[in-house]
């Protein structure tokens, strides 16, 4: 893996998933890394949960979307209201 084919991506998991993770994070993955590999990385089962995904702050509802370099990843549970 040479520094030429990674990307940088922050990584954000918020309330209960900071248990599975930590609550930030910037590492390094190969280029056309898609939210599946972080979720798998993070044992996030994202139909199950019903886990909401932003990608630079704007919702994205597929976790093959291909991660750019500098993408900043925020991962929320479904949220509850009352």
């Amino acid at each position: 893996m040479t520094e030429n084919n990674l990307i940088t991506i922050t990584i954000k998991l918020f309330a209960n998933l900071r248990e599975l993770g930590p609550a930030k994070t910037i590492e390094k993955f190969q280029k056309d890394t898609t939210v599946q590999v972080i979720l798998d990385k993070y044992q996030l089962p994202f139909k199950e949960m019903k886990l909401i995904i932003l990608i630079n702050g704007k919702p994205h509802i597929t976790p093959e979307y291909i991660l750019k370099d500098g993408d900043v990843l925020a991962i929320f549970p479904p949220l509850a209201g009352g």
